[in-house]
């Protein structure tokens, strides 16, 4: 099986890089990963003392670990913090932040590239966000006495651990010193393939939603655009999502505001989300005066976490397509929350408070209607309101929990 899966990751690498040469995106998922060698080197002569590796699959990922990563950076300042991601939407977000000693790509997962990373990096530690498993990279790890932690892990009977013909990615999970996991039905997955080095920690975007409602970024011209009105925040929207929200925005325009952030904002994108729009709207980058516009889009990345602030209501997009975007950035500030109702076993925070009162899914243009008429009325609102953060503050203190352990690792 081992043969199997290295032969698959060069196949992969070789289709990424033949479509490098129509895409955007995966030619700078080739271009990226170009110079890591001398990088890498470069790095390990500039810095000294131990390193402590976090990788991230992208930018969700890494919002999800940046709690985990300030703790650590905090509590243990002597050591560098190296995190690395797969994909570029997480490396061109985050190649700056100032959490990390060194942002890099992570090299495809072949034997060579693995033991190479591993031995010229030598990590003191190395911490998994969620749902990264890479077979030749914990290998070369467990190797080399690198100890393993996974965080805020998941897990579904639909994952390939669980199936009969798994067992080759079930040695993946078996490294692991320690799994974190979110839930208890997640752990007791693991229990029943023999996985005893795993406990609940909760999930760490509690926490990182909590300090971004703590610290919010402002935007005046928007506080200014919304204030008296009742506003519908359309976060990370999809084509998809548009074609069940657009009667809703069309009827009620002129009665409420609404701002949509498209998940992807180059032109052709922006085009897909605007061909939906029957009414006035004004980009953001382009919004010198707002008076007369009904929709704002956000054609920027990196504005939506905050700008839920100015919001009473939101839809959340991506259920449609390849999965839900991250809800509890709105639900922490308080916004009810409506959405898709495909996948949701993936997102347990979205079926707890569907069942809870602070969230609704919808099957269709019918039902998106309604809910968000409904959300509407400023009573009902208030209720799901208050059960959205309080949800948010019972479910916090991951990080505490994780940090716990990392720290009878690092000591």
């Amino acid at each position: 099986m081992s043969a199997l899966y290295t032969i698959a990751i060069y196949c992969y690498g070789a289709i990424i890089r033949m479509a490098g040469m129509f895409n955007t995106k995966a030619k700078e998922f080739v271009r990226g990963r170009q110079k890591i060698w001398p990088q890498l080197e470069h790095f390990k002569a500039e810095h000294q003392g131990p390193v402590i590796w976090f990788h991230a699959a992208s930018l969700g990922e890494f919002e999800q670990g940046l709690p985990v990563m300030q703790s650590v950076r905090q509590q243990f300042p002597n050591h560098q913090l190296v995190v690395s991601f797969f994909s570029p939407s997480g490396f061109l977000h985050r190649k700056n932040h100032p959490v990390a000693s060194w942002v890099c790509y992570l090299p495809l997962d072949t034997p060579k590239n693995a033991r190479r990373f591993v031995e010229t990096l030598k990590p003191e530690m190395a911490v998994f966000i969620k749902y990264e498993f890479w077979h030749f990279y914990l290998k070369a790890c467990s190797e080399q006495r690198v100890p393993l932690v996974s965080i805020s892990a998941l897990f579904t009977p639909k994952h390939i651990f669980f199936k009969k013909y798994g067992a080759f990615y079930r040695k993946m999970l078996h490294r692991f010193d320690h799994l974190f996991v979110q839930n208890q039905s997640s752990l007791q997955m693991l229990k029943s393939i023999g996985i005893d080095r795993a406990s609940v920690s909760g999930d760490t975007r509690f926490d990182r939603v909590i300090q971004t409602i703590s610290k919010p970024q402002h935007y005046p011209e928007i506080a200014r655009w919304t204030k008296d009105y009742t506003t519908l925040i359309v976060g990370s929207a999809w084509p998809e999502d548009m074609l069940v929200i657009e009667r809703f925005i069309h009827d009620f325009s002129g009665k409420i505001k609404v701002i949509i952030a498209p998940h992807l904002v180059e032109p052709e994108a922006l085009n897909k989300i605007t061909k939906h729009l029957s009414v006035d709207y004004s980009l953001y980058t382009d919004s010198k005066n707002l008076e007369n516009t009904a929709v704002l889009i956000l054609d920027t990345i990196g504005m939506l976490s905050s700008v839920y602030q100015y919001g009473h209501f939101a839809y959340i997009g991506g259920a449609f397509g390849d999965g839900l975007h991250n809800i509890l950035e709105a639900v922490a500030f308080g916004l009810p929350v409506t959405f898709g109702n495909k996948g949701l076993e993936k997102f347990p925070e979205s079926t707890e408070l569907i069942e809870l009162g602070g969230a609704i899914a919808i099957a269709n243009e019918q039902e998106a209607y309604e809910a968000l008429k409904k959300l509407m009325n400023k009573e009902e609102r208030e209720v799901a309101s208050t059960i959205c953060q309080n949800y948010v503050l019972e479910n916090a203190g991951a990080t505490e929990k994780i940090m716990r352990h990392l720290k009878g690792i690092l000591q």
